[in-house]
């Protein structure tokens, strides 16, 4: 089974871009989507245990989170170590699933794979890809997001340009969805021309 590694810095179209690799029947494991279900049940009470405050109604409340640990690189670290392990876990499971179901290629969309290492468990990385100014101004146009706040994730990420310099693909996003959309599918028949 072929692994593929999706990243991307915020703003840049990940998001989107996985998805169209799941409407072209590719299974994608989305590393955020299990952070938020971990915060609605098994990491609640380890989370809760290190930062009190942040539980509200039996799960953890992301704002309140977000309040306590960005910029803050020793809470960043204690939570990365409750989190980190259980996402892993979780993978794992999506990858074994995977396997038995017998399927040729999936998608770990990790955000933050280069930071983690995580490429590590990949055959080849895609990273998606778009112009910092674009990217600034999807971020900002977001509900919530400040210049300040998108400064401090930007700074616990890597920088793009690095990405790239590591990625075996790009997905530039910047043009248009059937433009990206179109390097997707290049993509994938590139995959299939190897596997």
């Amino acid at each position: 089974m072929l692994i593929l590694g999706l990243t991307g810095s915020i703003g840049m179209g990940k998001t989107t871009t996985a998805g169209c690799f799941a409407k072209r029947g590719v299974a994608v494991h989305d590393a955020d989507a299990a952070v938020h279900a971990l915060y609605r049940g098994a990491a609640v009470a380890p989370v809760g245990a290190e930062f009190p405050d942040v539980i509200v109604d039996g799960v953890v409340d992301r704002t309140r989170l977000g309040a306590i640990v960005l910029g803050n690189k020793q809470a960043i670290a204690r939570l990365e170590a409750i989190v980190h392990p259980l996402v892993r876990e979780a993978e794992n499971a999506f990858l074994d699933r995977m396997r038995r179901a017998g399927a040729h290629l999936v998608v770990l969309d990790i955000p933050l794979l280069f930071e983690t290492g995580a490429e590590a468990r990949c055959h080849a990385v895609a990273v998606v890809t778009a112009p910092a100014q674009i990217q600034r101004q999807r971020v900002l146009d977001r509900p919530g997001m400040t210049p300040e706040r998108l400064d401090a994730i930007l700074a616990r990420q890597m920088p793009d340009a690095e990405k790239r310099k590591r990625a075996h693909s790009l997905i530039e996003t910047h043009r248009s969805f059937a433009d990206a959309q179109a390097q997707v599918d290049d993509l994938l028949r590139a995959l299939a021309a190897c596997g």
